[in-house]
């Protein structure tokens, strides 16, 4: 199977991982993107590339997020031709099957907001020409919590394009020292061979969508992102957007855990990295104490699972 195979070779370099790993799979198997926030030196970064080497033929391209990047430097620009005195449209990095944002929220918002057209529609308009991008194409973001300076939080509209929101967190230290002993001489994300093909992902995101869910499940998906608009702590809700991402989670993960349907546990495993970075909080939540994360796992617990 092209998931288990892609868990395999990844988990061999990313070691103690398996479970962020199986929600990167579903995230590009549901047609979404990925944003990785975690502190620094928590392998978000190798996570990318390693998935790129992992498969055959896929474009890989990674952009440093910089205060002083441009737009154009993502997307691409129209660059005078004087030998035909036409203008030819060179592609930037967007142009790829799997684009790396790093460090996202160190650029400008305007530059952030470049990646919006590209994230829902898979296209780029330049000089009001329509270019289409890959069919893989899956951007994956990383970015620092703890760093403040020099940063811009992305806004609320950038959130709601990706799909899922996930950490790596620390490993276990026999699995640290593992990953000491596997880079003694070399990097061993270098020596990796692909093990699926661009043919086989576009299919395994074609049979996420033939995934089984039910009516019952249908309406609990749209009841767990309903309970985040009547909320006391949240002044930002979840949209439907937000539900229809949570499905499409839930049936590309069944896929992944070698089901042919969904089930109500897989929905609840995946609701906060689903619906949590979509949510803004009030203030006097911010000041309790309160996350995102805790309160979609409170709605999770209060509300009834279909029968």
């Amino acid at each position: 199977m092209t998931a288990q195979r892609l868990e395999q070779a990844i988990s061999s370099i990313i070691r103690g991982q398996i479970p962020t790993i199986r929600r990167m799979l579903a995230c590009i198997a549901a047609g979404g993107h990925l944003l990785l926030e975690d502190v620094p030196g928590t392998g978000k970064t190798t996570l990318a590339k390693a998935f790129a080497r992992a498969i055959q033929g896929a474009n890989f391209t990674r952009v440093q997020f910089t205060p002083d990047l441009l737009p154009s430097d993502i997307l691409g620009l129209s660059i005078y031709d004087p030998s035909q005195s036409v203008f030819r449209f060179q592609p930037g990095p967007v142009f790829t099957d799997i684009l790396l944002a790093d460090e996202i929220n160190r650029s400008s918002p305007r530059v952030q907001s470049a990646l919006l057209e590209s994230m829902a529609e898979k296209q780029v308009t330049i000089d009001g020409k329509i270019y289409p991008l890959e069919s893989l194409f899956f951007v994956i973001a990383t970015q620092n919590p703890v760093e403040f300076r020099g940063t811009y939080p992305l806004p609320e509209a950038q959130m709601d394009r990706f799909m899922m929101q996930c950490s790596l967190g620390y490993i276990s230290e026999d699995e640290e020292a593992s990953v000491l002993a596997d880079q003694i001489h070399s990097h061993p994300v270098d020596q990796m061979s692909p093990v699926v093909s661009r043919e086989e992902m576009l299919q395994l995101k074609a049979d996420a969508r033939q995934i089984h869910i039910s009516e019952e499940l249908r309406h609990y998906c749209v009841k767990l992102a309903a309970a985040t608009r009547n909320h006391p702590d949240l002044q930002l809700a979840a949209s439907p957007r937000a539900s229809l991402a949570l499905m499409k989670c839930a049936q590309a993960m069944s896929l992944i855990e070698g089901r042919e349907f969904v089930i109500p546990e897989t929905i609840q495993s995946i609701a906060s990295d689903v619906l949590a970075h979509r949510l803004s909080l009030t203030a006097d939540a911010r000041f309790a104490g309160r996350t995102a994360k805790n309160i979609v796992q409170e709605i999770v617990n209060q509300t009834p699972v279909p029968a």
